[in-house]
Parts: C-alpha cells; sequence; structure tokens
C-alpha cells in the first residue's frame, strides 16, 4: 500500500482550516490519528508510541505511519527515549514558560493584524465557532470544546491572513494542551466569554482593545497548566 492513497473515511483532522481540503493521505490520517491521542491524553507524557501497534490499528502499512511518527518528532510532540523509541515529550517548567511567551507574541500579531484588516465573513465564523464552543460547554463535551477553542486561535490568524504565524500557533497548541493534561481546568465558560471579548474588540477595530482582552486571556488560561 503506497503512501499516497486516500482514506475514504479520514480520521478527526487538526482544526486548520477545513475549506476545500482534499480527503488525507494516510500518512496525514496517521498524524492525525496520533495527534489527536496524544492530545486528548490517550497517549500520556513518557509512554511509548509504536508504529506497528497504530499500523495494526488503524488497518494500513507501517510505512505512512514511520513517516507520521517522524513528522510528529520534528514538532516536538514526540522525542526519541532512552531506548531509542519514540516517546510523548515532556516539558519542564522552563519549557513551558517559553512556550507560553512565544504563544503571547505570536497570538498578539494575529489579534493586531486582525483588529485592523480582519474581513467581517472571518469574524463572523468566528462568532460561529463561540457559538458552538458555548453549546459544547453547556453539553459537557471537553474534547468538543477543546478542538473548537484550537480552531478559534489558529482560524485567527489565518483569518488576518498569516498563514505562517496560523501554522506556529498550531504547533504551540500542540504543546500547551499536553502540558494542561492531569491539572485542574477553569470553567470553559469563560474562555468563552473572553473569546466575545476579542472578536468585540476586532470588530469595533480596536486594536489596543483588542491587544489587552487577549492577554487577559492567555494569562487566564496559563494559570491551568502545572508550574513544576
Amino acid at each position: 500500500m503506497t503512501t499516497d492513497q486516500t482514506v475514504a473515511a479520514p480520521l478527526p483532522a487538526t482544526p486548520r482550516s477545513k475549506r476545500d481540503q482534499p480527503a488525507p493521505t494516510l500518512t496525514e490520517a496517521a498524524y492525525e490519528h496520533v495527534r489527536m491521542s496524544i492530545l486528548r491524553g490517550r497517549f500520556t507524557v513518557g509512554s511509548i508510541v509504536a508504529e506497528r501497534e497504530i499500523a495494526e490499528e488503524l488497518g494500513i502499512s507501517k510505512t505512512p505511519v514511520r513517516q507520521a511518527l517522524q513528522m510528529l518528532r520534528r514538532e516536538g510532540l514526540l522525542e526519541v527515549g532512552r531506548r531509542r523509541q519514540l516517546i510523548v515529550r515532556g516539558f519542564t517548567a522552563r519549557h513551558r514558560a517559553e512556550v507560553l511567551e512565544i504563544r503571547e507574541a505570536l497570538e498578539q500579531i494575529s489579534v493586531r493584524h486582525a483588529a485592523k484588516e480582519m474581513p467581517v465573513e472571518e469574524i463572523d465564523y468566528l462568532r460561529l465557532l463561540v457559538m458552538r464552543q458555548q453549546r459544547a460547554v453547556q453539553g459537557g463535551r471537553d474534547d468538543e470544546f477543546v478542538d473548537l477553542d484550537e480552531e478559534f486561535h489558529i482560524r485567527l490568524a489565518e483569518g488576518a491572513d498569516l498563514p505562517i504565524v496560523a501554522k506556529s500557533i498550531a504547533q504551540l497548541r500542540g504543546f500547551v494542551r499536553i502540558m494542561r493534561l492531569g491539572s485542574d481546568a477553569r470553567d470553559a465558560s469563560h474562555a468563552v466569554a473572553e473569546h466575545t471579548t476579542i472578536l468585540d474588540a476586532i470588530e469595533a477595530r480596536d486594536v489596543e482593545g483588542a491587544t489587552r482582552a487577549l492577554f487577559d486571556h492567555l494569562r487566564a488560561a496559563s494559570q491551568e497548566a502545572p508550574t513544576a
């Protein structure tokens, strides 16, 4: 089975832009499957991610799985363990501080550009995402809310026509989600309200207000991640 074949029933996609996307290749499907398994805590920090087991689970050959795991290693979600196996990466307090500082810098770029020039239809789409977040909170669907939260932040950069920033934020969001696993999450309705405040400032073309709202949101969210 070659790695450029498509999958009839694709696995859940990472929250990147979903418009006009072709069906994923086997490598992409394996990447999404393992990535989401890491981000949702199925593969815990330090656990071995074995390509044979993933291949058997997905019913595909080991070649696309091997390629997917190397993509995740380059992305930083996996690292080489003591016995040369690929394991889920852990984060020290220093790593966490670095990730959060970079995230603030990147998302500030997104929100400032968005407040200056984001098209109204993109703002409307973001408001739709916030509505879906609220419904997920009300329905107790935690995984759905986290996926929508990730999509909100990435789409904020995409809607501001910043594809490189969006890609960087997507990578950092993966780190943030691993860092939060096992920590006490705050009430997700606070995040929904904060997203609304950010969008209100963007729609009003209030660059400084949107930036302040973003920083307030990120600092509050960062309290979920353990500090040691």
